[in-house]
């Protein structure tokens, strides 16, 4: 255990990222929709293409995308600021969000020159969205055992014939990043695994909604019946696909997105309480959260000094992930035992709200981004525990 810990270095933002911040905030004031609680509780499952595109006209899309691209240039603090800042208001940012946090730095350090050169701008402008697909029907999180093949064609395309499920917005996306099997079978586990880059709109691709409890559809399965992808549409060699997906995962893993998905909730159930004097008693619950809070904010920001620094912190991301998934899992339900032990904050209708849809969709927290389960896994083998 100390070895992996003594790699969360305490990590102060640089003094850029304050002023950064204060700019973030301001252009949020004038830009971010008028929304209650219970919407915008759902952020980064909030779709709203107008608003992202506001933020790529900032360049703030693709915001660690090289400025060739039509990127920001700037840092990983940066990032974790504006993701900080997104989430802490509850701004609708799942338009762009796997192409800014995933696709886009995974094509930047995989892609082929005309890939960079083609979808990069697109997501820095915020034209092209992508979607991600890794879990398959009969894989569930062991995606070293996907089926989606793509068999390579005389003219150098790939054939494409599989299935995707629980992908996050495929059916008002431009593209998926596709984990699928271009050699051996499923029993060759990560050998022979690669990514490939799919158009949606392609023939043979079948998008079906999935609804979840609280009435949305942000996921779906995707159906793949001999799509046919040109040669460009492979990302990196052949083969590599278990590298790029484990370097994808670490983005995905390690932001405050992963800290502060209850965070509305958790602001909304605070400003109950400032109207409700009699309910202070919750405030020793409250102060817990924070402090719980502060310390996995630091974890993360000594991860994102690991990726600032060129690194792929797998393990430590992991980590991050699965202890910030169990804090924000804990919110909704201290939440909900704060109502029911006090009628007059359960009679405030913006907080009964917001907790109905956190406590709903808190479950599947520990689902997204790899579950609690394989993270574990990973986590024991990185202490030399497997």
């Amino acid at each position: 255990m100390t070895s992996l810990l003594s790699t969360f270095q305490l990590t102060a933002l640089p003094p850029v990222a304050a002023a950064f911040r204060r700019e973030v905030k301001a252009f949020l004031a004038e830009h971010l929709p008028e929304l209650p609680p219970e919407k915008r509780a759902r952020s980064w499952m909030g779709f709203n293409a107008g608003f992202s595109r506001a933020l790529a006209g900032r360049g703030w899309v693709g915001i660690t995308l090289p400025a060739q691209y039509g990127g920001a240039g700037l840092d990983p603090f940066s990032r974790f600021v504006l993701v900080e800042e997104l989430l802490a208001c509850g701004a609708p940012v799942s338009a762009h969000w796997i192409a800014d946090r995933q696709s886009g730095p995974l094509i930047l350090r995989y892609g082929s020159d005309e890939q960079k050169a083609f979808y990069l701008p697109r997501i820095c402008k915020g034209g092209a969205f992508f979607c991600i697909g890794m879990s398959e029907p009969n894989s569930g999180s062991d995606l070293a055992s996907v089926a989606t093949r793509a068999v390579p064609e005389p003219d150098g395309g790939w054939r494409l014939n599989g299935r995707k499920i629980w992908t996050t917005n495929a059916d008002r996306c431009h593209y998926m990043l596709a984990l699928v099997r271009t050699s051996g079978n499923a029993e060759d586990r990560q050998r022979g695994l690669s990514q490939v880059i799919v158009d949606l709109s392609a023939p043979g691709v079948t998008v079906r909604p999935i609804h979840d409890l609280a009435g949305d559809a942000h996921f779906s399965e995707v159906s793949f019946e001999d799509v046919m992808l040109p040669a460009q549409a492979l990302v990196g060699r052949e083969g590599s696909g278990w590298e790029q997906v484990n370097a994808e995962l670490a983005f995905e893993r390690s932001g405050p997105e992963r800290l502060y998905s209850s965070v509305v909730l958790l602001d909304t159930w605070i400003a109950a309480l400032r109207r409700v004097p009699e309910a202070r008693r919750d405030t020793v619950t409250i102060g817990r959260l924070a402090a719980r809070l502060a310390v996995l904010r630091a974890m993360s920001l000594a991860v994102t000094a690991r990726l600032a620094a060129g690194e792929s912190p797998v393990v430590e991301a992991a980590l991050v992930k699965d202890l910030g998934t169990e804090f924000e899992q804990s919110i909704p339900a201290l939440a909900e035992a704060a109502l029911g032990a006090d009628p007059q904050l359960a009679a405030d209708p913006g907080l009964y709200r917001t907790l109905a849809y956190v406590s709903q969709v808190a479950p599947s927290y520990s689902l997204r981004g790899g579950t609690r389960e394989i993270l574990r896994g990973m986590i024991a083998r990185g202490l030399g525990l497997r």
